[in-house]
């Protein structure tokens, strides 16, 4: 089994939104904020390789929002989904599954395009898509808070394709590859765990978004149970902890991945590095 970074476009996103009740006297020390008060956040995805199977987990921003919804979250940053594929030496053709932690823009819009005559079109026309079944039935009708998170254009392609699956419980999906559904951050959202054989890596998506959040408290206001999220990474950061998992970070621009450590103030980060230094 192989593991791949890939990199999609940077994002901007309000600082008090991504750390919640957190005062940005304590969260600017950990993650700095532009003059606008705005934290650059990362976007990479992982692809997992198994020699049978091409899997990506998640699929980045892409390209087909308008200047109205870009002038929001400034886009940023060299990644592009298609080139960091390409430079891992895949392309969109290759792919046979991708596994959307959750559905919100950020994590599958990539996953669809327009085409020239501005028809939508599937970025990975050979592959089969997985999302839990909560999720997929919270995004077709979604509450007021959440429905600019839900776009029409990034789902609707999938389901007519005729090649969605859905994920009800907690499962090993792949061989390796184990899925765990919390309701925290958006209601069905995957983490994704795999098992190499050499290392377990993590990708824990928005329950854990950054290195800053691994302390209790730090919770995003984008989440919407924080009290359940809450629980949920308890019960994640222990299991992470007893079983020496490495975790990946979608949104961490600063850290792709680290190691735990327990202390006398709880599970904190222990080392930090990239992907890349143990493959």
């Amino acid at each position: 089994m192989k593991l791949f970074v890939i990199e999609t476009e940077n994002f901007k996103v309000d600082g008090g939104a991504m750390f919640g009740v957190i005062p940005k006297s304590m969260w600017q020390k950990v993650y700095p904020a532009d003059e606008n008060n705005m934290c650059n956040l990362a976007n990479r995805c992982l692809l997992v390789d198994t020699g049978h199977k091409k899997i990506l987990i998640d699929a980045g921003i892409g390209n087909k929002h308008d200047e109205k919804f870009l002038s929001h979250i400034f886009v940023n940053g060299e990644g592009n989904l298609i080139k960091s594929l390409s430079k891992a030496g895949y392309s969109t053709n290759d792919i046979t599954d991708v596994i959307f932690t959750h559905l919100h823009w950020d994590h599958c819009a990539g996953a669809t395009y327009y085409n020239e005559n501005h028809e939508l079109c599937l970025t990975f026309p050979q592959a089969h898509y997985w999302t839990s079944k909560k999720q997929w039935e919270w995004a077709m009708q979604p509450n007021a808070r959440e429905k600019a998170a839900f776009q029409e254009e990034n789902l609707l392609p999938l389901e007519q394709s005729g090649k969605l699956h859905f994920i009800d419980h907690d499962m090993e999906l792949f061989p390796g590859i184990y899925i765990r559904i919390t309701d925290g951050h958006t209601i069905g959202m995957i983490s994704v765990i795999i098992n190499t054989g050499s290392y377990t890596v993590a990708l824990p998506a928005d329950l854990i978004p950054t290195t800053a959040h691994i302390p209790l408290p730090w919770i995003s206001a984008y989440d919407i149970q924080p009290m359940i999220l809450l629980n949920d990474k308890i019960n994640f950061l222990n299991e992470a902890y007893a079983n020496n998992w490495i975790l990946f970070f979608e949104h961490d621009i600063h850290t792709e991945c680290c190691t735990l450590q327990k202390t006398e103030k709880g599970i904190k980060e222990k080392d930090r590095f990239s992907l890349n230094n143990i493959l």
